[in-house]
């Protein structure tokens, strides 16, 4: 009798709902402060996620912003891995820090996490000033690459971004060079262009969309290798002729390294569910995000960043941009 009891008691505790996942609220950490893309996007997913994970699951966004992520990126490494912790991250701080940094980084981008599902990708926009000469993509484009070496000016949000690393790139396949000028911001880098402080630069459409719709400066070409959705009338820039000019930012949602199997595919069902709502597909295409369509399990999101890495080590390698730590 005795037996039978604490057998009945251990099955008990098996079937305890304390021990299902999740069992206490979800951290969802991003590496930037409130109001940027990354964040809009983060606050967006958590909400569905909260939804998809079951009754009374919720996920909180926590915002640990410093040195573009690299800082959360370290934090999100030493964390428990029982899923109660995951971060949103992108380009910047898993792409091009690892590559870029002088020394490295503290973290690596591929073996160092749990690999939860891919977010979606967001292209950049190429954007003039109202008075650059040209009026469509392959003028403007032309204008560029025929103009002398440093003619132009253009603006970024600062050193070792995805806009310095893309505009550099950009000159080389033009065979020219530009004049850098690096912003502390997003913002302050499309307000130079729009007064001229600048005549260009290569801005993330999701910064720019409402400052291109207002016609404060021109939009005149994408970076991806397709149109986006929110800018069907706007070109690639190998439609206007970059033949081949493909780099994105995107959004992969992580996890501290180790974590349960059964864990990681409960986070990637949730994940996977919120973007195949129609109504999450529409928000996130409002914050700039095509949210992702291929296979999404969490062996495809480290393939993702598997290729990801290597993409933007060969922009690195190739521009020579470095980041001092």
């Amino acid at each position: 009798m005795h037996r039978r009891t604490l057998l009945a008691a251990g099955a008990a505790a098996l079937a305890s709902p304390a021990l299902a996942f999740p069992d206490k609220p979800i951290t969802l950490a991003t590496g930037y402060a409130p109001g940027g893309s990354t964040d809009i996007a983060a606050r967006l997913l958590a909400d569905r996620l909260s939804q998809h994970l079951g009754a009374g699951a919720r996920v909180v966004v926590e915002n640990r912003a410093g040195a573009a992520g690299m800082v959360a990126s370290e934090w999100l490494k030493r964390q428990p891995a029982d899923g109660h912790t995951l971060m949103l991250v992108e380009s910047s701080s898993h792409g091009i820090a690892p590559n870029a940094l002088v020394g490295g980084t503290r973290y690596d981008p591929v073996t160092d996490f749990s690999h939860l599902g891919v977010i979606g990708t967001a292209p950049l926009i190429l954007v003039v000033n109202n008075n650059f000469p040209g009026e469509t993509a392959a003028e403007v484009v032309a204008r560029l690459r025929g103009a002398p070496k440093d003619t132009f000016t253009y603006a970024t949000s600062g050193v070792g971004t995805i806009l310095h690393l893309a505009t550099e790139m950009l000159a080389l396949d033009l065979g020219t060079r530009f004049v850098h000028v690096p912003y502390r911001s997003g913002g302050q880098m499309l307000t130079a262009i729009f007064t001229g402080e600048a005549q260009f630069g290569i801005a993330v459409l999701a910064s720019a969309a409402n400052q291109v719709r207002q016609g404060l400066a021109r939009g005149m070409a994408v970076t991806g290798e397709h149109r986006f959705p929110g800018f069907p009338d706007t070109p690639t820039l190998a439609q206007a002729g970059v033949a081949g000019f493909d780099l994105e930012t995107w959004n992969v949602l992580l996890g501290p390294p180790g974590m349960p199997g059964e864990t990681q595919a409960a986070v990637n069902q949730a994940l996977r569910a919120a973007l195949a709502e129609p109504e999450t597909y529409e928000k996130l295409l409002t914050a700039g995000v095509l949210a992702w369509r291929a296979p999404n399990a969490p062996a495809d999101a480290r393939a993702f960043m598997v290729r990801e890495v290597a993409k933007f080590r060969a922009v690195v390698d190739r521009t020579g941009v470095r980041l001092e730590g």
